[in-house]
């Protein structure tokens, strides 16, 4: 089993910024891919970045050019998402996301992102 450990939502101004961490545990010689998604009040949750173990990034395409995710300098399963440009349409519930090679999922518990004035 994979554990993933999210923190660093909170409330922040419209054009504020955030980095979110996401740090996996456990069976970690099973992830493929780590990543992001996000649950807005009353919506599905959706895509907003994924990064293979190997490099490639897929980015959604409402947060190209304002989020960059990265990976921790000697944590290889511990990525960042550094969140730029925030508007109220970001507000959500992020959750941390990894996948092993054959497609089973790992949700981390989720942190909230407020962005108001």
């Amino acid at each position: 089993q994979v554990q993933l450990t999210s923190s660093g939502g909170g409330l922040v101004q419209p054009g504020g910024s955030l980095r979110l961490s996401c740090a996996a545990s456990g069976s970690v010689f099973n992830i493929a891919s780590m990543g992001w998604y996000r649950q807005a009040p009353g919506k599905r949750r959706e895509l907003v970045v994924t990064m293979s173990m190997g490099g490639p990034v897929h980015y959604a395409d409402f947060v190209k050019g304002r989020f960059t995710i990265s990976r921790g300098d000697n944590a290889e399963y511990t990525v960042y998402l550094q969140m730029n440009s925030l508007n109220s349409e970001d507000t959500a519930v992020y959750y941390c996301h990894a996948q092993s090679p054959y497609g089973v999922n790992f949700w981390g518990e989720g942190t909230l992102v407020t962005v108001a004035s």
